[in-house]
Parts: structure tokens; C-alpha cells; sequence
């Protein structure tokens, strides 16, 4: 199947079809009462559990995408539907089809990571709100340029990780008001396992159910291996970056909302690991990460070498860190809105509480160390520009290079 870019689909798409969502030919957000539509994108096993994650009230399942025809499909027990209303929903193996699509509202992207982000910014030009799976990224460029294309186009995104709904309001409060800005003894810690990729992977036929090259779509060419496909690929660089963005996504999303880091990123990462392999995921013992004010995260899996026994002078932020004055400040100090879900932010044309903004900044705490660990050295980080400093090699690794003719 012959691919076209991105831009030029949608160029084409737009002028000959003038694709607009439904809420803006009202004039108005829909009603809440009104069925929201949706479209899966990616029917594996966690495709399924997404659409339910979205927790929308009985949203109408219009359309399921996958290039494995065996997954173009739509179980009526899976998704909660008559057998005859399964037969209705559309079956595609090309996204670009659903952004045609006027009364689609929602896109559900649980496709792996390597295609989140061209993905996303596709749904937004079109006028479709997001849900997506984590990581929200491959790299950490494609997180700004979905942020850009969110805020652009007006729509909803939220990360299909919801630690930040849990808490966390004292400590927010007290960093994001400036009540405390030395954070430097401060440690908190988050544990993932340690699975690795294969460095043997011969070449073997495409089974005839898989168009392997619009799965590949922006990764480079690799000859098919089943291990490449269907979960594994975290494991190999060109599609994720293992367990540190799989796992490791939902450890960053409580820790960036409660120490207020949603609008940045740690300025080093250090890691401590063996050098990496060019293709496959490797072992890794952990990765320290210092934001700009002194705190610290580290992000370990206890597998591999010595772990991290580096001194700590505590791991929270409370009242109790404060003086006298600073816990009265708090004390008459609102608390922050609350964190609203996916549903409410599609009622309401609110940000819901995993944003994008906030989801590419704790992705990027991970895309760095995963960095580090691949050029085997700490790095330095400016989170305003977004740029490693000082090593070519790290930043090149930042912003990578997507397969012809696909392009942010």
C-alpha cells in the first residue's frame, strides 16, 4: 500500500471534503446528553482496555483501525454491543480514513508508540479529541509539536495514565505557589521492571494478515520478525523505549502533578547502566533525574548492579517543611481546580486533567534517561528550549529522524 504524508493527506482530505467535527457545525460544544462518538485505533488487547479507560457513558463505537486484518474487528462482548450493532462498525486499516469521518468525535489511539504522535496531530487537524495511550511519544520533538497541534486546533487530549487523580493537593500547592523552592534533598523514587529486547532476530516471512509497512509507517526498515510486532516492539528502540516509557509513564504522572512539574523538565539525568545496544532494549540499573530547583526522581528497577544508595533528607513535601509564616500563606491558599476526567473535559471544552502539556512533560523525564542510557554519560537538559546541551550525539536523539515520507 502505497503511504502519503501526513500534511498532504490532510491538505487533500480537507479540500475536498471540508472535514469539520460536529461540535463546531453547532456552533456550540455538544449538549450532554448527545452519544459521543469514537474510532479505536490499534484493537490489541490494550486497544480494548483503552476504550474502556476512556470511561465516556456509552459512547457509540463508529469505526475500529488496525493493519492486522485479523484484529479488524469488533467483539460485541468486548465492547459491550449487540452482536448486529458490531456488524455496523466500520473496519479500516488506514487512520487517515477516520479523519474524513464528520460525526466521529473521538479517537482512541492505542496503536504502539512509534505512530502516537503523527497519529494525534492528525485527529486534532481534523477536529477530534484525543485519547491516547502511554507513552504519549516515541521521542520527546513529537510531544511538542501534539502539544502545538492540540492547543492549535482547539481539542481534548488526555494520557491514558490517571496517578495524578489521586492526590498530591498539599505539596502541589506549596511548590507551585513558591512557598518552598529549594527542593534539593528531596527524593522520590519509582520502580519498573527490567525487560529486555533480543539481539538475534533473523528475518522471517510477513505473515499475510500484517501490512507490516504501515505498521513500521515512520520507523525505519527492519526485516519482520514477530518479535518486533504485538507488545514486544516496546523492546526495541525504533518503536518505544522499554519498560522506562511503558512502566515508567504512570510512576512520572503523580510525581510531575504533585511536585508541580507539569510545565517542565529535568534539567540532568544520570544513569547508571552497562553501554547499550544500537537495536534492542538492554538492561539498566537506574537513572537519576534533578529538576532545576533540586529535586530529584529516581527511576530504578533493582535488577541489574548496585542500587541506588545515594543519601536522601527526605522523599514528601508537606506543611511540615515550612515555617511559621509559609504554613500561614497555605493555610489560607485555595486548592487548585480539580483535575477534571476525559468525559468532563469533552462536555465542558476544558483541558482534561492528563493534558498534554502534562503528559509530554513526564514523558520527557523518561525519554531522557532512556537518552543517557544509550549514549552511556549524564546529560544536561534545557526545558524551555528542549534541548540536550553540550552533546550532539544525546540531542540528536531528541528530535529523530521519521522514515520517507512520513514527517512531523
Amino acid at each position: 500500500m502505497r503511504t502519503t504524508s501526513r500534511r498532504h493527506f490532510l491538505a487533500a482530505a480537507t479540500a475536498a471534503l471540508a472535514v469539520v467535527p460536529r461540535r463546531v457545525l453547532g456552533g456550540e460544544a455538544a449538549p450532554p446528553s448527545d452519544t459521543v462518538t469514537g474510532a479505536l485505533i490499534g484493537n490489541g488487547g490494550q486497544g480494548r482496555n483503552s476504550w474502556g479507560a476512556m470511561k465516556l457513558s456509552q459512547p457509540r463505537l463508529l469505526a475500529i483501525c488496525d493493519v492486522d486484518y485479523k484484529r479488524v474487528v469488533a467483539d460485541p462482548k468486548a465492547f459491550k454491543m449487540a452482536p448486529e450493532e458490531a456488524e455496523k462498525v466500520a473496519k479500516v486499516t488506514d487512520f487517515r480514513r477516520l479523519m474524513e469521518m464528520r460525526d466521529l468525535d473521538v479517537v482512541c489511539i492505542a496503536t504502539p508508540p512509534h505512530w502516537h504522535a503523527l497519529i494525534c496531530i492528525a485527529a486534532a487537524q481534523a477536529g477530534k479529541d484525543i485519547f491516547c495511550e502511554k507513552p504519549m511519544t516515541k521521542f520527546i520533538a513529537e510531544g511538542r509539536a501534539v502539544v502545538n497541534a492540540v492547543k492549535r486546533y482547539g481539542v481534548v487530549f488526555q494520557i491514558g495514565t490517571f496517578g495524578r487523580f489521586k492526590g498530591g493537593v498539599e505539596s502541589h500547592k506549596i511548590i507551585k505557589n513558591g512557598l518552598l523552592k529549594d527542593l534539593k534533598g528531596v527524593v522520590q523514587r519509582g520502580g519498573v521492571p527490567l525487560r529486555v529486547g533480543r539481539v538475534d532476530l533473523a528475518p522471517q516471512p510477513v505473515p499475510p494478515n500484517l501490512d507490516y509497512n504501515m505498521w513500521l509507517g515512520p520507523a525505519p526498515f527492519k526485516p519482520y520478525h514477530p518479535d518486533r510486532v504485538h507488545y514486544k516492539n516496546r523492546f526495541y528502540w525504533d518503536y518505544e523505549g522499554g519498560d522506562l516509557t511503558n512502566f515508567g509513564a504512570h510512576r512520572m504522572d503523580p510525581f510531575t502533578w504533585a511536585f508541580a512539574k507539569d510545565d517542565t523538565a529535568p534539567v540532568e539525568a544520570e544513569p547508571y547502566a552497562p553501554p547499550a545496544h544500537d537495536d534492542a532494549v538492554g538492561p539498566w540499573g537506574w537513572v537519576e533525574l534533578t529538576y532545576a530547583d533540586g529535586l530529584k526522581f529516581v527511576i530504578e528497577n533493582g535488577k541489574w548492579g548496585q542500587k541506588y544508595d545515594r543519601p536522601a533528607a527526605r522523599k514528601e513535601v508537606g506543611a511540615k517543611d515550612l515555617d511559621e509564616e509559609g504554613r500561614k500563606k497555605l493555610a489560607e491558599l485555595p486548592n487548585p481546580e480539580p483535575l477534571i476526567t476525559f468525559a468532563e473535559a469533552i462536555k465542558t471544552r476544558k483541558q482534561a486533567g492528563g493534558n498534554a502539556e502534562a503528559a509530554h512533560r513526564g514523558i520527557t523525564a523518561m525519554h531522557l534517561a532512556n537518552i543517557a542510557i544509550r549514549v552511556g554519560r549524564k546529560i544536561r537538559f534545557d526545558p524551555v528550549a528542549e534541548q540536550i546541551m553540550g552533546d550532539e550525539a544525546a540531542n540528536r536523539l531528541v528530535d529523530q529522524p521519521m522514515r520517507e515520507p512520513w514527517h512531523l
